[in-house]
């Protein structure tokens, strides 16, 4: 039987009367059984038509399960006159919000009577549709609206309202709304603070939400959750962990949500172990672990590649039943992705009954990072391909995967062609994807194409983007334009290690190592303490620059001062400074001396020395390490080659291309490019000549006899032996 919970109105007549129960008992034949007996409406005798009426409508809307009886539904009010009844008007703004119809829901508050209007119940309806739905600036436009016609908002009205100024990022409207807020007393309400601590959380200014929350009266469980939920979000770890102990002294045990959220405030500063340890304490402590939780540890596996500790987490998940949560396979797929087990990522996405675009692109990016770029590739048309069953479309993650992908693997061309078929179908790219056709470009020294890129990046308004900016830096140094990258680097206001290390990098493969030094100096006075990167592009700038005093103390500051044990490259970099400034000896002992294995860089800079100063004792030295460690690395032997051709012991140099060709190994020729017109000319020593280039030939010829004139070569065969020399160079990198 339906009841009614209150009175609303008074008796009508008995002819409405027999027309609404007569509409109501059909209509109610569709809905669920507890609202209907043998086919009529059974109403409470003591209640008047209007209530009666009024309420089965209420009971049929709450029940309703589809679009079109909700409009049936909507039509007999209209018919009844009901319409005006400000609880059906809020009811049916609240069923067609819930359908999300909310320009419905904004008609039928629209069309509702002078009376109505002054109902808060209705107000906060129709702001709720709004932010619900994301239409946080209409939303506003109500309460703005409300408050002229002199309806004042309550508890329920003010939480949505802050949510709505948080979600628009306005820091004007949130203030304003906190001072209504004050004027209206709810200054101690419990579930409207809340809100304003969530709000200026997400506006990253804690203090005002630390200074809030220390003059609550009384805080619940969400007021907890929320200030360690908002330091997370502000990466902040330490402020989390503080809230985290100080709840627990005020009597408050942390629930799940509580630990998701210091577990992910840790996650986002990169402190991974602390992570993978905060997991087992709450594991010890016996609290139950939520699909969040898992989703963050999950997350932190996979950028340790602890495949290993991904795998227990996976037991968790099996065993915890949270299997079934999209999410988890999703970061299930992303974690042994980033492990390099592409397999098991890609069982568990075949395994998937319901696929969305986050598992396409998981696994998409997991092939895409692990190198597998035609794979990923492969998947990716596939998505392109899946209208007839699906509707979803490669997003701008997926093309983003797919362009990095290629990028990545040194596969320029193919990642820009995928980038202008991109724009061609209409997805805007974001800083991921900017980011990853400027690496390109800056490895291709395509200087137009990235600044065609720029002019997009500065009208699509992305040129605030940190990654964008340190993008373009890396883009306009590497292709030699200093002076708008420095322009660049200059007009970054919150400036990150990248940003320094870009500049300093940049200014160091041109061999202005003065610059580079300055940048670097620069740097530490900005406070910024640098990293292993830094001191690879400062020691590289060094040695380019032949900056050999420089050199020396920075690399005994980086162990001493900054706490950074040398690695590869770092060794590579001062032995190349040593071997440039013809100090071999020194060279050879730091070579020596490494409490690491050499590898091919370090070896080919100290060859590289020998053979710029025909010091074939240290050669012979090298020759002896190779036979002993049966090395393979094919650059040193070519190297070593040309060294003792150059000393004139060609038996030597016959004998080290003969153990080269036993071993198989083979050379890689060396290329070099030139862009002309965005046409690009390739160089290789071998290639038959490109058609055009006879001119270029020509002038090259010119300038090696410009340069012997002047004293820069001796002879013809050093120029012959120079081009052979910068083919050698190039199967090791630049030095």
């Amino acid at each position: 039987m339906l009841h009614a919970s209150s009175k609303r109105f008074t008796s009508t007549s008995s002819t409405l009367r027999q027309i609404c129960l007569c509409f109501l008992s059909n209509l109610c034949r569709s809905f669920p059984r507890q609202l209907h007996i043998h086919g009529r409406i059974q109403l409470h005798p003591n209640y008047t038509v209007h209530d009666e009426v009024l309420d089965v409508f209420d009971h049929l809307l709450l029940h309703c399960r589809r679009t079109q009886q909700c409009k049936q539904i909507h039509t007999q009010i209209v018919i009844t006159g009901l319409y005006r009844s400000a609880f059906l008007a809020s009811r049916l703004v609240s069923i067609y919000s819930r359908f999300g119809l909310v320009s419905d829901a904004q008609k039928v508050f629209d069309v509702c009577p002078v009376d109505s209007i002054s109902n808060l119940l209705l107000w906060n309806a129709i702001v709720r549709a709004n932010v619900s739905h994301g239409f946080y600036k209409e939303a506003l436009q109500m309460y703005d609206k409300m408050r002229k016609l002199g309806v004042w908002a309550d508890s329920f009205t003010f939480p949505l309202v802050v949510r709505a100024c948080a979600l628009l990022g306005s820091l004007k409207l949130c203030k304003i709304v906190h001072s209504h807020v004050l004027q209206m007393g709810f200054r101690n309400h419990l579930h409207v603070v809340n809100e304003l601590l969530g709000m200026y959380g997400k506006l990253g200014l804690m203090e005002d939400a630390c200074r809030l929350f220390e003059r609550m009266v009384v805080r619940s469980y969400v007021s907890w959750n929320t200030m360690v939920s908002a330091h997370s979000f502000n990466y902040d770890s330490e402020g989390a962990s503080k809230i985290f102990r100080w709840m627990e002294s005020e009597g408050f045990e942390p629930n799940p949500v509580t630990w998701t959220s210091l577990l992910s405030s840790y996650a986002r500063c990169g402190q991974h172990e602390e992570v993978i340890e905060l997991f087992g304490v709450t594991r010890s402590r016996g609290v139950g672990a939520t699909a969040e939780a898992l989703a963050v540890v999950l997350s932190v596996c996979g950028d340790l590649t602890a495949a290993n500790k991904g795998k227990l987490i996976h037991g968790y998940i099996v065993k915890g039943g949270f299997e079934a949560y999209l999410f988890t396979k999703n970061a299930l797929i992303c974690m042994y992705g980033k492990c390099g087990e592409v397999e098991h990522a890609q069982k568990l996405f075949l395994e998937m009954e319901r696929k969305n675009l986050v598992g396409w692109n998981a696994l998409i990016s997991s092939y895409a990072e692990s190198g597998l770029c035609e794979e990923a590739f492969q998947l990716f048309t596939q998505l392109e391909k899946s209208d007839g069953f699906s509707v979803m479309r490669p997003n701008v993650i997926s093309w983003s995967a797919v362009i990095g992908g290629f990028a990545s693997k040194g596969r320029g061309e193919e990642s820009l062609e995928l980038f202008r078929k991109m724009h061609l179908t209409g997805v805007v790219a974001n800083s991921v994807t900017i980011s990853s056709v400027l690496s390109v470009c800056a490895e291709l020294a395509a200087l137009n194409l990235g600044r065609e890129i720029h002019g997009h990046v500065v009208r699509a308004m992305m040129d605030g983007n940190i990654l964008v900016g340190n993008g373009l830096i890396n883009m306009y140094t590497k292709c030699g334009s200093f002076k708008e990258g420095h322009q660049i680097f200059e007009n970054i206001e919150d400036k990150d290690l990248i940003s320094w290390n870009s500049m300093i990098t940049g200014y160091g493969m041109h061999g202005l190592g003065e610059n580079a030094l300055r940048i670097f100096y620069q740097m530490i006075k900005s406070g910024f303490k640098p990293d292993d990167v830094t001191f690879v592009a400062v020691l590289s700038a060094c040695s380019h620059a032949g900056l050999i005093t420089q050199g020396r103390r920075l690399f005994d500051q980086m162990s001493r001062e900054y706490r950074i044990q040398p690695q590869m490259e770092h060794y590579a970099c001062m032995v190349d400074l040593l071997g440039r400034a013809g100090l071999l000896q020194e060279a050879s002992n730091i070579v020596k001396n490494m409490p690491i294995k050499p590898n091919a860089c370090v070896w080919s800079a100290l060859l590289n020395s020998c053979r710029m100063y025909k010091n074939t004792p240290v050669a012979d030295e090298t020759a002896a390490y190779f036979s002993r460690k049966n090395s393979e690395m094919t650059g040193s032997y070519m190297l070593l080659s040309n060294i003792y051709a150059a000393s004139g012991r060609w038996e030597e140099s016959a004998r080290v291309r003969t153990l080269a060709r036993t071993k198989g190994l083979k050379k890689i020729p060396g290329q070099s490019w030139i862009e002309v017109k965005k046409k690009v000319y390739m160089f290789s020593s071998g290639s038959p000549v490109q058609a055009g280039l006879e001119l270029v030939y020509g002038i090259l010829q010119e300038l090696a006899l410009q340069m012997e004139s002047e004293g820069c070569i001796t002879n013809e065969s050093s120029v012959e032996q120079n081009v052979n020399d910068e083919e050698m160079n190039m199967l090791v990198g630049p030095q």
